[in-house]
């Protein structure tokens, strides 16, 4: 009786599973299920929490965001629909105790607010430093400041106690525990200090040039919300209205997600990076499954069963183990994501909402179209086995899937990873570079074997070189699999690292021992003689002295400028703000000219920043248009300079080669070392009060403790891949285990040792690794630039010593995974290892 193919496939898995030949196919599916769903788990609660508290994050239905005070019109149309209006200034100032209190003093960020503040969200206040908090529908009273806990620890104050803003004395009054519009868990630079709107001009810390956070919320019934927002589009539109931008819960506050946006790219590489070498372990491990199945379907063949319920039964049993290794994945994926939340705690809230079915489905779909993609192809060539190989060993190979199915799996896998990567350019490269690596691995590996064999005199090389060569040579398409595939392993595994290793550098590169480590900005120009003479009696030399000035760019030879009229977002942030602006007669030290000439005092003439000028599309001899503070001044660009903004020092997009601008307000902006002594910092701003004097030492170290928790939940996940690139590894070495089993019972039945087979084959497997790690390390480099420079946005600064670190590193782990995966082979008795090979 002929069984059916589902009792077939049932009678084969099982056999299958217990000799541990769908073993290696199991877990490289788990790896890629596990690290894709990992990551879709943690960005579908991420989204679901972003959506869930987005009223609370804006502090409204919609809010009007602007450089500058909102006209009147819009709060008019607001309450017309029915809509609550509230309106919030935020700028970073410095906060100082009275000198009888010690005078000491730090950054804050200051927010004055209008009564009904905040619209949507609870403001969470507490009447002692270390108080939980309790809901207030009030704001500051008249001469009154709530500041933020830290701001009591760090200037030794005490509720009660008078805090200096400015000009202005106001008593703390209470402590701020939760304020919902300030980016909900997300890590703020500078500690809050909250004042009444009212108070806020006694201060004097508004100038003309001053940069300032104006946001006008609404909230209200959904169709007044949106009767609003499309009203306020088309009159920003209508009046030209610059640097404002309406925020819903459509449009977010991007801002917000700038860290978590860089680590879930992170995090999608990774997993794009597990998906890939778990797609060449699947290949790798149908193939050698099919291989050690051949024989077995030749003898069933003889029984009479068809090439049907053959191809039936196998592709049954696959989809079966692809489903349960897919199941597994989603299992251990959603226990992972935990961790993220875990590690990235204090940049997301612990409480995000229950993830929803997608990234299980996802995560099931994509290990069934591994199997499908590149699993089944080897695996259905079984059912063409024909009868006559149980007597004719050369009669049924293997042949190369053809490029119709190849075609089709890879492109549908592809698509897959396209729609996981959620980054259009980040997918883009990694499968698009992959796919590039794999051609050219394959091409240059060819090249590599037909080379070799040339390369080594036979009549003068050890004779365990010459048997390794020729065991390469003997068999080339083996040996361009094996360092194909060995090439995209470590390919993945050694972009990982340069990555890693960049971002952190490039986010933590060390200051230079003389780079300014304090940026003083809002100084007025009377008080810059003043200020400069402090400076230098202090001991400081050497300090960067520039005009900043506010300048929006209105047209570029003569026709206006809009954010529409570019198609990178930078360039339309850029159109859509006001610039800082600067002059001097003098080319500042560290801007070296690229293009053009600087000519000092020349009048109508602009120097930009050429990675401005590139994203606006600018070049030599364009004319630039500027509204300075209601002054238009037209200008032609007659150079482009190259900034280092990393350096620490001052630098500008835009600067007037002149010494001095008429007409224009104007304040200026100081960058030095500070001076070993105790106490200048607050005796500069006790003797200038409306300066900022932004620390930038300590923003730094905040920044780089928020990079470590992105850091941790990456190399959580990096483990994934790495196990994935070790299963890459160990199925390509082992891919060519029976024949090799089958050439060296020979060469042992001539007389060769177990000592020159060793030999033999761990000469194969360093110049296999070598090579591959070479070609991996190269392509690492290129690929890594790509998604350093157009993804992550950092610098690239790849080692030369990196291809001489992969080809080691290829080596040692092709070592060791070929003693692990063939010291069977070197184990087997000659009388097994010849009835082995003549079966």
């Amino acid at each position: 009786m002929k069984p059916s193919f589902f009792s077939l496939g049932w009678r084969t898995l099982w056999r299958d599973l217990r000799a541990g030949e769908l073993r290696l196919l199991i877990v490289a599916v788990t790896l890629a299920v596990a690290a894709l769903s990992a990551v879709g788990f943690f960005s579908d609660r991420l989204k679901g929490g972003l959506q869930r508290d987005a009223r609370q994050l804006l502090g409204g239905d919609a809010v009007l965001a602007s450089d500058n005070p909102a006209p009147a019109a819009f709060a008019e149309r607001a309450r017309a629909l029915g809509l609550q209006v509230g309106a919030t200034q935020t700028f970073p100032t410095m906060g100082r105790a009275p000198d009888e209190q010690g005078g000491a003093s730090r950054l804050v960020a200051l927010k004055a607010v209008s009564p009904g503040y905040p619209l949507r969200g609870q403001l969470l206040v507490s009447t002692t430093a270390d108080g939980a908090g309790e809901p207030t529908r009030e704001v500051p009273g008249p001469g009154e400041v709530w500041v933020d806990a830290a701001v009591l620890e760090s200037l030794d104050l005490h509720l009660g106690d008078p805090l200096l803003l400015g000009d202005s004395r106001l008593r703390i009054a209470r402590v701020l525990v939760l304020e919902p519009d300030r980016g909900a868990g997300f890590m703020n630079f500078a500690p809050r200090v909250m004042v009444r709107e009212t108070d806020l001009a006694a201060t004097r810390l508004v100038q003309p040039a001053s940069r300032i956070n104006h946001r006008l919320a609404v909230a209200g019934e959904g169709p007044a919300v949106k009767a609003f927002t499309d009203w306020a589009e088309a009159e920003m539109k209508r009046s030209g209205l610059r640097g404002a931008r309406i925020e819903s819960l459509d449009s977010g506050r991007p801002e917000m997600r700038q860290t978590l946006d860089r680590a879930e790219k992170f995090l999608n590489l990774v997993a794009l990076l597990a998906a890939l070498l778990s797609a060449v372990a699947v290949a790798l491990a149908a193939r050698g499954f099919a291989g050690s199945h051949l024989d077995d379907c030749a003898m069933l063949r003889v029984l009479g069963q068809s090439q049907r319920t053959i191809a039936l039964a196998y592709a049954f049993e696959f989809v079966l183990a692809g489903a349960a290794a897919s199941l597994l994945g989603v299992v251990l994926g959603y226990a992972v994501h935990y961790a993220f939340v875990a590690l990235l705690a204090g940049l997301v809230d612990a409480a995000l909402p229950a993830a929803t079915a997608w990234p299980a489905l996802l995560g099931l779909g994509m290990g069934l179209t591994l199997l499908v993609a590149f699993g089944l192809p080897p695996v259905l060539q079984l059912a063409q086995v024909p009868p006559l190989r149980v007597i004719r060993r050369d009669l049924g190979g293997l042949k190369p899937a053809s490029l119709l199915v190849l075609g089709l799996g890879v492109a549908g896998f592809a698509a897959l990873l396209m729609a996981v990567s959620s980054d259009r350019l980040l997918g883009l490269i990694a499968v698009g570079g992959f796919a590039g690596a794999v051609l050219l691995f394959a091409g240059l590996s060819w090249l590599a074997v037909q080379a070799l064999r040339r390369s080594v005199n036979e009549s003068t090389a050890p004779r365990w070189l010459v048997l390794a060569t020729r065991q390469v040579s003997a068999r080339p398409a083996y040996a361009v699999v094996q360092v194909s595939a060995l090439a995209v392993g470590l390919l993945a595994l050694v972009l990982l690292v340069l990555l890693r290793t960049d971002l952190i550098s490039s986010w933590r590169q060390a200051t230079p021992p003389d780079a300014p480590n304090r940026f003083v900005i809002n100084v007025l120009p009377e008080q810059a003689a003043d200020f400069q003479a402090t400076l230098r009696q202090a001991g400081v030399g050497q300090f960067d002295w520039y005009p900043m000035i506010r300048g929006r760019l209105v047209s570029i030879n003569g026709q206006p400028v809009k954010p529409e009229d570019y198609p990178s977002e930078r360039a339309k942030r850029l159109v859509d703000r006001e610039f800082n602006l600067s002059n001097s007669a003098e080319r500042p030290p560290h801007n070296p000219v690229v293009a053009g000439r600087w000519t000092p005092e020349e009048t109508g003439a602009v120097s930009v920043e050429e990675g401005i000028a590139q994203t606006l599309g600018l070049k030599l001899g364009d004319q630039l248009r500027f509204d300075i503070g209601g002054v238009q001044t037209e200008s032609r660009i007659t150079s482009l300079r190259k900034v280092d903004w990393g350096s620490l020092h001052a630098n500008f997009f835009v600067i007037y080669p002149v010494a001095s601008l008429p007409d224009v307000p104007v304040t200026y902006l100081a960058a030095f070392r500070a001076p070993a002594q105790r106490g200048f910092d607050n005796g500069l701003v006790r003797q200038f009060p409306n300066i900022t004097n932004v620390d930038m030492s300590s923003t730094l170290n905040q920044i780089q403790r928020v990079l470590d928790q992105v850091v941790q939940a990456v190399e959580f996940l990096f483990g994934f891949t790495l196990a994935a690139g070790l299963v890459v590894l160990f199925a390509a070495v082992t891919a060519t285990r029976e024949e090799r089993a089958r050439e060296f019972a020979i060469m042992r039945a001539v007389g060769a040792s177990s000592r020159l087979l060793r030999q033999v084959q761990g000469a194969e497997l360093l110049g296999v690794g070598l090579l591959a790690g070479f070609l991996a390390s190269a392509v690492a480099a290129g690929v890594g630039w790509g998604l350093a420079h157009f993804v992550f946005e950092f610098p690239w600064a790849a080692s030369p010593w990196v291809l001489l670190g992969g080809a080691a590193a290829g080596a040692v782990l092709a070592l060791a995974a070929g003693w692990w995966g063939l010291r069977e082979v070197l184990r087997r008795p000659v009388v097994e290892t010849l009835r082995r090979a003549a079966a």
